[in-house]
Parts: structure tokens; sequence; C-alpha cells
């Protein structure tokens, strides 16, 4: 798997990385074991945790593998701190809510519990989760800074960032990279966000390159029973994006896909590797099956052509 650079740090992560939002849930921890391994063994090596997917569960199934089935040293580790998923009172249905607390203390501390249970003495990019108004900003970026000086992360980054916020940190303290959302469905990044990035130099990582699994053409011909748009949590998110352009956007995945011999999830990975400033592409997956068709991806070369006639079709018009 090919390795790129992030920003204009010296950082080189594979361009395509490994998500785990999705083990302790839908994924075991014997499919995760098949998955990390088969992630590896095609190159790659950016891996992304937090103590916030699945309660933690993820990142326990991560610790149970670092050393295991594979060296710590072999992969670049992604983490974040500032997100506390608090479950909803028994009063009030629905699923649990984050709590967001980015104070240097509670950063640091959520860091400290973090590679304690890795059994690791450092992560390789170190990101704030989200966007928090109540602490200053000066004060996120000496937790940043601190951290780097202090070895417990080599590089520091963000998620959960609009532009401006971004400018501001990264105007003050150096950010390596940035996550966003970013897809043939979500192109609002190219706008300001990636500009903002490219400016500052900080590397671009697109998260939901797959906008929930709609680009991979399962929603075509109505919501699979085993799908994100059936499940009670997300189907609200997921069948409001199902909308006249989505369609025009998987029929034309569709039509490259079968010309180029390959899936609708390849291509539209293809595309989002290849657009500028983009670094890497967090990619989840919930079974062994599932993410053999994403590495087919990294193999995918778009023939110019097909690239434009997707960002013709996937364009908003108003």
């Amino acid at each position: 798997m090919e390795q790129r650079t992030v920003g204009r740090s010296g950082l080189r992560v594979s361009r395509m990385g490994l998500a785990t939002h999705t083990w302790g849930s839908h994924t075991d921890p014997d499919d995760a074991r098949s998955q990390l391994e088969a992630f590896v063994d095609a190159g790659g090596t950016l891996v992304d945790t937090s103590p916030a997917y699945t309660g933690g569960t993820a990142q326990r199934i991560l610790a149970d593998l670092l050393g295991d089935l594979v060296s710590r040293d072999d992969l670049v580790l992604s983490g974040c701190s500032g997100i506390f998923p608090r479950p909803a009172p028994p009063e009030v249905p629905g699923p649990a809510h984050d709590e967001i607390d980015t104070s240097r203390r509670s950063l640091l501390r959520q860091l400290d519990r973090t590679l304690l249970e890795l059994g690791t003495d450092h992560l390789d990019i170190w990101h704030v989760a989200a966007w928090d108004a109540r602490t200053p900003l000066d004060e996120v970026a000496a937790a940043l800074e601190h951290a780097v000086r202090s070895g417990k992360t080599r590089y520091a980054g963000v998620r959960g960032f609009n532009p401006w916020q971004l400018a501001s940190l990264a105007a003050i303290t150096t950010v390596t990279a940035a996550q966003t959302p970013y897809s043939l469905l979500a192109r609002g990044a190219e706008a300001d966000f990636a500009p903002a990035a490219s400016h500052h130099g900080v590397g671009l990582v697109a998260s939901a390159p797959l906008a929930g699994g709609i680009l991979t053409g399962k929603y075509r011909n109505g919501v699979p029973a085993d799908s994100r748009g059936a499940d009670e949590a997300t189907a609200a998110e997921i069948r409001h994006r199902l909308d006249d352009r989505a369609t025009r956007v998987v029929d034309a995945l569709v039509t490259a896909a079968d010309g180029l011999g390959t899936s609708p999830l390849a291509v539209a990975l293809a595309w989002i590797r290849d657009r500028p400033g983009v670094a890497s592409m967090f990619v989840g997956a919930r079974d062994i099956g599932q993410l053999t068709g994403v590495l087919a991806a990294e193999t995918l070369e778009l023939p110019r052509a097909i690239a434009a006639a997707l960002d013709d079709v996937s364009a908003r018009t108003e």
C-alpha cells in the first residue's frame, strides 16, 4: 500500500487507514483480528482508535492484538481525547449522549488512560476529538504541545472542527492532521476546510468516505436488514441522505464500476483517495469480507475521464 506524508510534516502513513469504530459492536474480536491481519498484510499502517468507540471496547480489542498479532512499531496509531460517552437517563429514550470536555485536565487524563490500556508509551497522532466552546483555545494548544514535548504523542491533530476553528488552532500551535467528513456525497470540505488546512500545512484525513455505506450501492433496491439504514440509531441519518442526488451519484458509480470490472465501493474510495490534499482516509468494515472489498480499492487507478464524470455528477448545483 502506498505511503504518503501528512501535510508539511515528515509523518508517513498508508493512504488508507483502518477504522475500528465497529469493533465490539458489529465486529467481534476474532473478526477484528482477521481485519487487522489482512490490513497489515496489504501494507496498511494507519489504525484509528478511540476510548469513545463502543464504550472503549474497540480500544481494548486493539490492545489485545498489539504485540500479539502485530508489532506496535509497525503501526501508526491514531487516537483522540475529549469525548466521553454518557448513557441517556432512564427516563429519556434514545442512544447515549456524548459529553465534550477538552480542558487540559480532561484531555491529558484521557490520553494517559488510552496509553495505559493500549500498553504503549505513545500515540503517533493524537487528536482533539471535538470543538469545545467552554475551553480556551490557548489551553487546548498547551495540552497538545505538552503531549508532544513529553513524548506521549508524536504529532497532534483535530477532529470535528470547522474551517475557522482549525485555522484558529493552527495559527497558535502545530496541527499535523485534521479529520473531516469527505466523500462524493459530502464535498463541503473543498470550499473552505481544505484550503484552510493547506494554508497551515495540515494534512486531510477523510472520514466517512463511503457516506455511511450509501456509496457502496447497497441501498439501491431498498434498505438491507443488516445495514446502518435499518439500525434505529443511524436509520434517520442514512435515510435522510438517500435523495435524488445520492441516486445519481450511486448510478454513476455502478456504471463506472461495471466498466472497470470492480465495485462501486472501490471506485468511490479511489476517487476520494486521489483528491488534492488528502493524506489518507479511515474506512471501517463490519467483517473481513467487507474489508477485502475495501482493500481492493488500493490497486484501482481511476481514468481521468471517470474521475471527471464523478466530479460533475456529485457537484451540488444549488
